[in-house]
């Protein structure tokens, strides 16, 4: 087993190679597992961060790191994605808090407010995000609104 390899890229920086591998595993899972049909191609992708998790040539974990005034009022952190395949290793806990580092890095200590798929709601809690709307249902799931307030991690 290869160590995993994290890698922080502006839209504009990544690879052809890099952005088929993200397209291909959000796909995989919005798209195919989830059993969505919605358009993930939302123009939020050229604004923002990518947070990747590499083992080798395959993509095991993704998030999206969106500018203020995109998604929110603050920035966000999306498309939040492991490869099935990889979710036995807990791969989600260390991609939220990288992408929590990366985005206080970027943006310093703002708060974060991300769409949540209901039933993540503890996974979130457990990193300090706290919901803070009623349920709303998009592209048929089932999501919340949570903020992490700044200075937490």
């Amino acid at each position: 087993m290869e160590q995993l390899k994290w890698v922080f890229k502006t839209f504009g920086n990544l690879t052809p190679d890099e952005l088929y591998a993200i397209l291909q595993l959000r796909n995989e899972v919005f798209v195919v597992e989830q059993n969505c049909v919605f358009q993930d191609a939302d123009n939020k992708d050229q604004p923002s961060h990518h947070l990747m998790s590499w083992e080798g040539n395959k993509l095991l974990a993704y998030t999206r790191i969106v500018p203020a005034g995109i998604s929110y009022a603050e920035p966000s952190i999306g498309r939040v994605v492991v490869l099935p395949a990889a979710r036995k290793r807990h791969l989600g806990k260390t991609l939220m808090q990288k992408s929590i580092e990366m985005l206080r890095n970027l943006y310093g200590p703002a708060g974060i407010r991300i769409g949540a798929q209901l039933y993540l709601k503890s996974f979130y809690e457990s990193l300090g995000f706290q919901q803070t709307s009623p349920v709303y249902i998009e592209d048929g799931i089932q999501h919340i609104e949570m903020f992490l307030n700044p200075g937490s991690s």
